[in-house]
């Protein structure tokens, strides 16, 4: 896997390479994953202080949800929608790490006792609550919105990217029947097949990330 942070080597690369490496991630876009490689290393802390590191899960399909809980996106999906695919992706074998890019100040930051908090009061299951208020994750992954859904195969190559299903709305009752693009691909995926809407428009709030 390709990592976010400069390996060591970059320092014979001098200066100018560790900066260019550096200001490859300062904007969202500038580092888009694409599909059929593999995803950016990344290291993280979680909500209860433990360091979660993507590439301890070779092997493994893992999912990655942006989230915010404070946007009205993110509800909607969390009246049950959210925890069922957590769950149908979990019992699975499926790797889900959840992951909040919101900075210090804005919409949807949490400190770790509050996200944990948060985790319980939904009854979600992902594996992690992972906090990146610094947004070099998610700006290393171009996260647009929350939710922002990808998927990566054991192998560590990013096989889907975009919104978790084809619904843009933020109430349920605007929903109607959806596709869940996570939960298809996924399906897919176990049954050895390419996975037929690997890319689709994220949509909800934008990710809040530090100016």
């Amino acid at each position: 896997m390709k990592r976010l942070i400069p390996p060591t080597a970059a320092r014979r690369a001098g200066i100018l390479g560790a900066a260019a490496m550096i200001v490859a991630f300062a904007a969202p876009g500038a580092a888009q994953q694409a599909n059929g490689q593999k995803a950016t290393d990344f290291k993280l802390t979680d909500a209860s202080g433990k360091t979660v590191q993507l590439s301890d899960y070779k092997g493994k399909t893992v999912v990655l949800e942006w989230n915010n809980p404070g946007c009205p996106f993110v509800q909607r999906h969390y009246q049950g929608n959210m925890q069922k695919t957590q769950a149908a992706a979990k019992a699975g074998g499926v790797v889900w790490l959840t992951i909040n890019s919101g900075a210090p100040g804005k919409q949807g930051h949490m400190e770790g006792a509050a996200a944990q908090k948060w985790v319980a009061d939904q009854k979600a299951v992902p594996a992690h609550y992972l906090l990146d208020p610094k947004g070099v994750v998610g700006k290393g992954y171009a996260a647009k919105t929350t939710p922002h859904m990808y998927i990566i195969d054991g192998q560590g190559v990013l096989r889907y990217q975009g919104g978790i299903d084809d619904k843009p709305a933020a109430r349920v009752e605007e929903m109607g029947a959806a596709r869940n693009h996570v939960l298809a691909a996924l399906g897919e995926m176990k049954a050895g097949k390419a996975v037929s809407v690997a890319t689709s428009q994220p949509y909800g709030c934008s990710v809040k990330y530090a100016e």
